[in-house]
């Protein structure tokens, strides 16, 4: 069964305990009744001798306990605490269902304490560290790049999203148990959980001293605050005349919490837990009306709250105030996540793509909360069960309205953000939960409640962060100590975490999972599918003749020496590009987002003259026209137009996108590099700063940075073919053929860059290598791009391109029988052919005399058909006639 009572010791700072009187004074026990003495136990707590109660010091010096009912404000809060419920549960190993207690949590009161540890850990902003791209450009930081994080979308609500995982990623479902299973058969809360129950207090309780056993029930010898850890209720109870209590599932901050039936409604499974730890009946009243609105919560991933009731303790006579709820049969995230052990008995952590799908469940709940104006507060491990294949909270203890600004805040240490401690919590506080709870369950992280309370560790230490830079920079962003920075919705930050549980499991998979952005639109164009430039000389080095030339027409030149890898591939066109990458949505609200639906299709220059005439300049049409000028060249104008914008918001997101765009265009390559990974960590889950990054690597000569970007890319949504071709060339410059071709090849019959991939993969096969009669791998590769260039003529390659491709492939192929390589292949006469030539010398000179005079038939020139003519001849095999 899950302990998911008392945490630890409480995050607000610690009270002085009430200064003992004089042992004569206090000889005698103060509660009524009793005849017994204080003994000191040690340290000078003293407990009854007879009774086992600690003393507790009044203005009229007898037993009384603190001011009941609901706490008054959160400034200077000492009273008791409003429940709102955890959900009971069980299954597998038990999930208790408690939710979690309030020890171990921060209220208002703790904020001056927490707010000077907050000062030195923010100061370890992890804003302030891009990825590898920016931190190896010398001599500049992205520091000072900081984009708005506005939300791009509604501020709040939910999708709807019916099952866990998203449709992306099959989580392990948690069977729901038998109720009665989970019910503890002796309901005892251990010594070691047992802590004083006020909020400003937290001191240990119920401990054993000197061999004897810690009491069950007594006072605090700190704060003189009552503790009981007997259950009130017992098997067979009726609360309220309809609920029977059916036993205990699990101790939280408010007392235990118990299963039991629901007899006026088809004997349902609810679970009761204590509402106000007080006794007072107008404090009662009050926090029930205070709690009432819980129950018109009604969403799938939240607990169903039922009824709020009264019931009278027979054994003190209080009136003890229950709410009630759904039951909730399953695991909690922390039970899913301590069962995950190695061999050597050490924690696993859970797969980062199951910890992203509870992560977007856990945001629509927030979402849903948000919206109607709630803050969750205390999002954790402990809050949150799986029920079959569904995230449900179950702690809705700490939930409080956003404008509420006097009663107490609860949270956890390790899991609360940094500034709730001054300015109270926010939708901002909220999402900060969501991103710790994600990083305790991804690794093991040691130290997240003092050491790294407030930040992360290093990315070079967690092999997670390392693996996965999308993962780690959303949880940057979302951990951000300034609240501004972090995600400005739960529906926002749901869409990157979706956008990075694609990247995880596509390549985890190596199949794509695509996705529309709601921030950018599709690339524009492939600019670069013409990866090699036009074969300067003969294609084959070794077999072409020299002939009688034309006069004043140039010499066959001598076999020059193979090109070097880099010089293979013609260099991507900067400006090209980057004009090319995908445009930033119109964002409905702008003014002019309806006048610019109308502009797509324009021309550049004439939309610079119909942006003039929009009816009112916004940011949107002065962006439009930004672009529009970059296109045209007029580029002092655009970064003219840039520069004003930057003045007026220079955090926009969309302003620095095209920062980044001009950038690349004016070739001020680390200026792009900068605000594109400004973007990247805005924007984690989208698929355009990763392939803007990617561009900026390769032309700062990062191949091995722009190969990553690119394959993240291409790995994640093939409808970015420009990645594709990107990653291709980077492969070639740095001399992986191989790859590049496995690249080229992946690019899917449905793309329209088929065909032209298929000719680059050709020549990537075979363009500049240097053929060797050892080379038996050479000979596969010929008959591969022979295989190729036969199928394409099916994909409309038109005549001319396809026998200058066939003319490379013989060409490449002469060289290797030239070299020697023939011995390695059985002879031509009824041996292997390639594109319809025998593979000796004799037959691929006929080739390729057969591809020159084709190509010189469908030449448009005299000039060009002759040189071609003069070509064929060179290549013709000898004859007698």
């Amino acid at each position: 069964m899950s302990e998911q009572g008392t945490q630890g010791p409480p995050a607000a700072p610690s009270t002085p305990a009430a200064p003992a009187a004089p042992a004569q004074e206090r000889s005698a026990c103060q509660r009524p009744g009793c005849e017994g003495t204080y003994d000191d136990v040690g340290g000078g707590e003293l407990y009854c001798d007879t009774c086992g109660m600690a003393p507790v010091v009044s203005p009229t010096g007898l037993v009384a306990s603190p001011p009941t009912g609901i706490t008054a404000g959160g400034h200077d809060s000492h009273g008791a605490r409003s429940g709102g419920g955890g959900a009971g549960s069980g299954g597998g190993a038990g999930s208790g269902g408690a939710g979690s207690d309030r020890s171990g949590r921060s209220g208002r009161s703790s904020r001056s304490s927490r707010s000077s540890r907050t000062s030195s850990q923010s100061s370890k902003s992890r804003r302030s560290v891009s990825g590898r791209l920016s931190r190896s450009l010398s001599g500049r930081t992205s520091a000072g790049r900081s984009v708005s994080v506005r939300s791009s979308g509604s501020g709040a609500g939910s999708s709807g999203r019916g099952r866990l995982g998203a449709g992306l990623v099959q989580v392990p479902p948690i069977p729901r148990p038998d109720p009665r299973r989970m019910v503890l058969d002796d309901p005892e809360v251990p010594e070691r959980k047992r802590f004083c129950s006020r909020s400003d207090c937290g001191a240990p309780v119920g401990r054993a001293r000197h061999a004897r056993p810690g009491r069950t029930e007594g006072f605090c010898t700190k704060c003189g605050h009552p503790y009981s850890f007997v259950p009130k209720l017992g098997p067979g109870d009726v609360v309220h005349g309809q609920y029977e209590v059916v036993g205990c599932l699990a101790h939280g901050g408010l007392g235990w919490i118990y299963l039991a039936v629901d007899r006026a409604v088809a004997d349902r499974w609810v679970v009761l837990k204590g509402l106000l730890d007080t006794g007072d009946q107008d404090a009662m009243a009050a926090a029930i009306s205070e709690r009432r609105f819980l129950a018109e919560i009604e969403h799938a991933n939240i607990v169903r709250i039922y009824n709020f009731v009264e019931h009278l303790d027979q054994r003190t006579g209080s009136l003890d105030g229950y709410i009630v709820m759904e039951y909730v049969g399953g695991k909690s995230l922390k039970e899913i996540a301590n069962a995950r052990r190695t061999p050597e008995g050490r924690r696993d952590p859970l797969p980062v793509e199951q910890a992203c799908a509870y992560g977007i469940e856990a945001l629509e709940a927030l979402g849903h909360l948000h919206s109607r104006n709630l803050l969750y507060c205390d999002f954790k491990v402990d809050n949150a069960i799986q029920t079959e294949d569904q995230l449900k909270l179950i702690d809705m203890g700490a939930v409080r309205r956003m404008d509420d600004e006097e009663s107490a805040i609860y949270g956890t240490v390790g899991y609360q953000a940094p500034e709730v401690a001054e300015a109270g919590p926010s939708v901002a506080s909220d999402l900060y939960t969501v991103a710790r709870t994600l990083a305790v369950l991804t690794f093991d992280f040691q130290g997240y409640t003092n050491v790294y309370a407030d930040s992360l560790p290093d990315p070079d230490t967690i092999e997670v962060f390392r693996q996965y830079e999308s993962f780690y920079r959303l949880l940057v962003r979302a951990t951000d100590p300034d609240p501004a920075r972090r995600f400005a919705s739960a529906q926002e930050m749901a869409e990157q975490l979706t956008g990075v549980l694609r990247e995880v499991v596509s390549l985890q998979s190596g199949q794509a999972r695509p996705a529309l952005s709601t921030l950018f639109g599709p690339e524009l164009r492939v600019t670069d599918a013409e990866l090699f430039p036009a074969l300067d000389g003969d294609v084959s080095r070794l077999g072409a003749r020299r002939t009688r030339t034309r006069k004043g027409a140039p010499a066959v030149p001598a076999p020059a020496l193979p090109p070097s890898p880099a010089s293979l591939v013609r260099p991507v066109d900067c400006p090209a590009a980057a004009l090319a990458l995908p445009v930033p949505h119109v964002q409905p609200t702008d003014p002019n987002a309806g006048f610019l639906a109308g502009l797509l299709a324009s021309a550049p220059g004439e939309l610079i003259h119909a942006l003039a005439a929009a009816p009112d300049p916004s940011t949107e049409t002065r962006l439009r026209a930004v672009r529009a000028r970059l296109e045209t060249g007029e580029w002092a104008t655009a970064l003219e137009a840039l520069a004003a914008l930057e003045t007026e918001d220079a955090d926009d997101w969309r302003v620095v996108w095209y920062r980044g765009v001009a950038a690349l265009v004016t070739g001020d390559h680390e200026g792009a590099a900068l605000a594109f990974d400004a973007i990247y960590d805005a924007f984690p889950g989208e698929i355009a700063p990763k392939l803007a990054l990617g561009l900026c690597a390769e032309v700062l000569g990062q191949l091995d940075n722009a190969a990553e970007y690119y394959r993240l890319v291409w790995s994640t949504d093939p409808s970015y073919v420009s990645a594709a071709f990107g990653l291709a060339r980077v492969q070639l410059a740095a001399g992986d053929r191989h790859g590049a071709v496995r690249t080229l090849e992946s690019v899917p019959e449905s793309s329209i860059h088929y065909t032209a991939a298929r000719v680059a993969a050709v020549r990537a096969r075979l363009r500049g290598r240097t053929a060797t009669a050892a080379d038996a791998p050479f000979l596969d590769d010929l008959t591969a791009a022979a295989g190729q260039v036969e199928a394409l003529e099916s994909y409309g390659l038109d005549p001319a391109r396809r026998e200058l491709l066939a003319a490379e492939v013989l060409g490449c192929g002469l060289d290797w029988v030239l070299s020697g390589g023939q011995g390695s292949a059985p002879p031509a006469a009824g041996g292997r052919t390639l594109l319809g030539s025998g593979l000796d010398e004799r037959g691929l000179r006929f080739g390729l005399e057969r591809s020159y005079r084709t190509l010189a038939r469908l030449a448009r020139g005299g000039e060009e058909r002759i040189d071609l003519v003069e070509r064929a001849n060179r290549y013709r095999p000898r004859t007698w006639v």
